[in-house]
């Protein structure tokens, strides 16, 4: 079966560091478009990152461009979001999906940003 899994959130210091991962299954990262999206407490969903094939690059919301990157590891089948000079705001559940109109969806990892 087609699973991502994430995994690596957890509780860190405004200013501070966390890196997430999304491990795929059933089938191989690099052949498709991946996407990165997130849920704050109470709030929408919102768009973060997608990734693409053919050397096509990265795409990023305005307000993570800069201090977040995503990136493939194709010999492990995993992706990863390295989240840098965090703040309150990125509080939220974050969720890897397939595609760049997101399809399959993890089921999330929790990042908190607090002092």
């Amino acid at each position: 079966q087609v699973h991502v899994v994430e995994s690596g959130g957890g509780l860190v210091q405004p200013g501070g560091s966390l890196r997430i991962a999304c491990a795929a299954s059933g089938f191989t990262a690099s052949t498709l478009h991946m996407t990165w999206v997130r849920q704050g407490s109470g709030k929408g969903l919102e768009w973060v990152s997608s990734i693409y094939v053919d050397g096509r690059g990265t795409r990023y919301a305005d307000s993570v461009k800069g201090r977040f990157t995503f990136s493939r590891d194709d010999g492990k089948n995993t992706l990863y979001l390295q989240m840098n000079s965090l703040t309150v705001d990125d509080t939220a559940v974050y969720y890897c999906a397939i595609g760049d109109i997101p399809r399959t969806w993890g089921q999330g990892t929790q990042v908190t940003v607090s002092s």
